[in-house]
């Protein structure tokens, strides 16, 4: 099975297909216009921010996640945000979420950001792949969520040339 990772704003045959999929999984009966909103302008290829990727399996939308300049929390001084991973249940525990942290990382070093940041409370799960907690913020009504970082440095390994003639 292979996954296919694409920036929507490269796919936009599957524009109005991937705002319901982002709709579906974070949004709620009053917001579909914050989310379709928020994703037609985030097309743009002039500003590296936000973008929004989906993993595709054929024709089939798998899982998400976008690059974020803000994730509507306090700590408006933090950028890019990691935000939106989402994978159906039914491609779960197939090492997915991992491809797309991993894609994360790496397009946020292609934009030139060192750091990439993201809150949530599966703490666990982002704990386990190498986030370090930096801090806590606040939601706009005053609770409060854990921050994480990772570096988005990404170190190639040179390959070893054969010696041997």
């Amino acid at each position: 099975m292979k996954i296919e990772i694409i920036e929507l704003s490269h796919r936009t045959d599957l524009l109005c297909d991937g705002i319901t999929y982002f709709w579906k999984c974070w949004g709620n009966d009053s917001n579909y216009k914050f989310y379709k909103d928020c994703i037609e302008n985030s097309l743009d290829n002039k500003n590296s921010l936000p973008k929004f990727y989906l993993a595709l399996i054929g024709n089939e939308i798998v899982g998400s996640y976008a690059l974020l300049t803000n994730d509507i929390i306090s700590r408006q001084d933090l950028m890019p945000w990691f935000a939106c991973l989402f994978v159906n249940e039914e491609h779960r525990n197939k090492g997915i979420a991992r491809q797309l942290i991993q894609h994360g990382l790496v397009e946020s070093y292609k934009k030139g950001f060192e750091r990439l940041y993201l809150s949530t409370h599966l703490n666990t799960f982002y704990e386990n792949q190498g986030w370090k907690h930096i801090a806590n913020g606040y939601h706009i009504d005053d609770s409060e969520i854990k921050i994480y970082e990772k570096s988005t440095r990404i170190v190639f390994e040179p390959k070893m040339k054969d010696k041997s003639h």
